[in-house]
């Protein structure tokens, strides 16, 4: 390094960013715990969810050898809604069932009641069983547990859109667990008929009082209605709806048959008058002209022939004079015979008219005689028309009581069972509990479901940093690079190895960590750029010179400042120049600026250690010192001290412009990691981005332990004067001073 450097400060860097620009933690809409946190989730617990998993497959195993075989045995039974029966017009006829769904339900309810346990308890004996029932107890106790543990081990099927019922009986003996059931299926049917005979019985008793009374009543009504018939005399010989009317009488009936006689009689009168005042005035009548009508025929056959002869034989012909002859006898004969029916007529008509009109006259006088009678009759019948309809009414009421009480007692008897056995239970053969396999693939899944909860709320609860998302999440800053953790044989290998080595994962990282710094502003990669970490440990003094040694690969000339004066990482055998004794004097840059075994890479250690180093880093000569260096290198990197419980840090990012933030992957906590950064912020820092250092699963780091507290700068004080030297970065990197 040329001593003879010119140095031009600067007098300040453009700080823009403040505190009241911090967004602060945000937390985007899918930042929950989406698939891909929960795919993460599970691989880095996968070790607590397996454990998990195999817990549950043991405890599946114990649980199936330690429970009691249990064996199930099976009744099928088919409702039977009974139908409505719908009265019509006095008709009666079947009409559409009840509701099956609630029919269903009912007898569901029935089949799980106490009463029900407690017959099949009483009809199997059950509570003289040590096993159902403790026998120091008296009968009446012994039948309850008896019945309480039959209603336990009952199981129903759930309740299908048919008709059917299902329902099991669980026990540990299989030949009790089929008696039971098929016990229960008989009880149910029996007390089913048992329960409509017993809601009948109260409808009988009413109606068999309700019968003796009307029958009573009856009873009277009908003495009253013959001793007042016998007073007034009447006799009733009619039936149906003419019962107490003048025409049940006999005398009505007489006086009805009379004024049909009397009308027939005047129809008579009626014709017979009109049928001789025609044979007065009419000439030939029908009856007649019935009798001469051969003659006519006769005749007109005769005139026919004369008048067909005469066409060709004259009147004085003889067969002409015989016909003619003929004709003439002929019209004598007609005349004779004409005169005596009209006369022998008229005679009938005259006797037939008066013996009509005699009849006529007979039957009025017999009507005018029954009449009066007839009158008589009618009021007297008044009250036995009253009497006569209290019988009626009473036998009306009677016979419908007869009727219902016949049909009560046909419902109250045995008749159809609203449920009926379609499946009886057979014994059996194998117990269905405890199913070994179902207990395993529940154990596992038990134990899948309860290690992925423990892992995601150990994840949540786990506050840390530990992905991209996080950085832009929790921290609200932008994300650089991620820097994985060193495994396997990278752990054998010293870190500027790994570097050397362009495919090693160190390398990438750090490249991609460059490249990320190279966009993070207009003018491209900083000047000068700060790393530092909230705490200790987090790899930023690996980060600085990685970045430093990308950067001097690339062609740069950079400068790695190690500025952390109370526990330096990179340290030479000549401790004695150095930052801290250029912050104490005016010298050069150039003569504590230390070239290293990389081209375009030099080192300016921290130097001795001061008792005050944040004094010193809050003058102005820092601000000197760096304008110096930036005007001579292209890339000024420093490696500063943790940023909580000291403030060294702070006081670097207010001269620097621009700070690259370390964090620890799922170590540092985020309400460290936000107070580093609010610290960062008041001080009027540039934060570019936060970078993720030792991602992975299992904890390793590049940099090296701090242990810094707020005790630290006692610690300083005393150790001021007798520094340790350490063999560390340093001496790989360091020429010796005669180079």
């Amino acid at each position: 390094m040329n001593r003879d450097l010119v140095i031009s400060p600067q007098d300040s860097w453009d700080v823009v960013p403040h505190i009241d620009s911090y967004p602060g933690p945000a937390r985007d809409p899918q930042s929950g715990i989406g698939m891909a946190r929960l795919l993460h989730i599970l691989s880095e617990w996968r070790a607590l969810i397996i454990a998990a998993a195999v817990i549950g497959l043991l405890a599946g195993v114990a649980l199936a050898l330690l429970t009691t075989p249990m064996y199930r045995a099976n009744v099928v039974m088919e409702v039977n809604p009974p139908a409505v029966e719908v009265v019509d017009d006095n008709t009666r006829s079947s009409g559409p069932t009840i509701d099956t769904w609630q029919f269903v339900a009912t007898q569901r309810g029935l089949l799980q009641s106490r009463g029900l346990a407690e017959h099949v308890a009483q009809d199997l004996g059950l509570a003289n069983n040590p096993e159902f029932a403790d026998q120091r107890a008296d009968p009446a106790a012994r039948v309850q547990q008896a019945a309480s543990k039959i209603a336990k081990n009952l199981e129903i099927a759930p309740q299908s859109d048919g008709e059917l019922i299902r329902f099991g009986f669980i026990w540990p003996d299989p030949e009790m667990t089929s008696n039971v059931a098929n016990a229960y299926a008989d009880a149910f049917i029996n007390t089913s008929l048992q329960r409509r005979y017993e809601a009948s019985a109260y409808a009988r008793n009413f109606l068999q009082k309700q019968i003796a009374k009307t029958r009573s009543e009856l009873e009277k009504s009908e003495r009253q209605l013959v001793q007042y018939a016998q007073q007034q005399g009447i006799i009733d010989t009619s039936s149906g709806t003419d019962r107490a009317t003048d025409a049940a009488s006999p005398q009505g009936q007489s006086l009805v048959a009379l004024n049909q006689a009397l009308a027939d009689a005047t129809a008579k009168r009626v014709a017979a008058e009109g049928a001789y005042r025609e044979a007065l005035s009419a000439g030939v009548t029908t009856e007649v002209a019935a009798s001469t009508e051969a003659l006519r025929q006769q005749r007109a056959k005769l005139e026919a022939d004369y008048q067909s002869k005469r066409a060709f034989l004259k009147p004085s012909h003889p067969d002409m004079v015989a016909l003619q002859a003929q004709i003439t006898a002929l019209d004598k004969e007609i005349s004779r015979e004409t005169a005596g029916g009209e006369r022998s007529r008229a005679n009938t008509a005259r006797a037939e008219y008066l013996a009509a009109v005699s009849a006529e006259q007979a039957l009025q006088g017999k009507v005018a005689g029954l009449k009066s009678q007839v009158l008589n009759l009618r009021g007297r019948s008044i009250q036995y028309a009253i009497l006569q309809r209290d019988v009626d009414t009473n036998r009306a009421l009677y016979d419908a009581l007869l009727q219902r009480y016949k049909q009560i007692g046909v419902a109250g008897g045995i008749g159809a069972s609203p449920v009926s056995i379609v499946d009886r239970a057979d014994r059996p053969t194998a117990p269905f509990k405890p199913n070994i396999v179902l207990n395993l693939i529940v154990g596992l899944a038990l134990g899948l479901l309860a290690g992925i909860g423990l892992a995601v709320t150990l994840d949540i609860l786990n506050d840390t940093i530990r992905t991209p998302s996080d950085v832009r999440n929790k921290l609200g800053m932008a994300f650089l690079a991620s820097i994985p953790k060193r495994l396997g044989s990278s752990k054998r290998r010293d870190l500027l190895e790994e570097l050397d080595d362009p495919g090693s994962p160190a390398a990438e990282a750090y490249a991609t960590l460059g490249t990320s710094l190279r966009f993070t502003t207009d003018e491209g990669v900083p000047d000068a750029l700060l790393v530092t970490s909230a705490r200790a440990g987090e790899g930023k003094s690996s980060t600085a010179l990685a970045l430093a040694h990308h950067f001097a690969q690339l062609g740069k000339r950079v400068l790695l400042v190690d500025s952390d004066l109370r526990k330096p990482s990179f340290r030479g055998s000549g401790n004695q120049k150095g930052l801290s004794a250029l912050l104490t004097s005016d010298e050069d840059l150039s003569d504590h600026v230390t070239a290293t075994t990389y081209d375009n890479l030099w080192l300016l250690q921290c130097g001795p250690e001061p008792p005050n180093p944040a004094a010193l880093l809050s003058g102005s000569r820092f601000k000197a010192i760096m304008s110096e260096a930036t005007s001579h290198f292209d890339i000024v990197v420093v490696d500063s001290p943790p940023l909580l419980g000291l403030a060294d840090a702070p006081l670097l990012a207010a001269t620097i412009p621009a700070v690259v933030m370390v964090v620890e992957s799922g170590k540092t906590r985020t309400a460290a990691a936000v107070d580093g950064i609010h610290r960062l912020l008041a001080a009027g820092a540039n934060i570019l981005g936060v970078t993720l250092t030792k991602t992975g699963t299992k904890h390793s780091g590049y940099g090296y332990p701090y242990g810094y507290g707020y005790g630290y700068g006692r610690e300083a004080n005393q150790r001021y004067g007798a520094i340790k030297q350490r063999e560390d970065m340093i001496s790989l990197i360091t020429r010796s001073e005669d180079e």
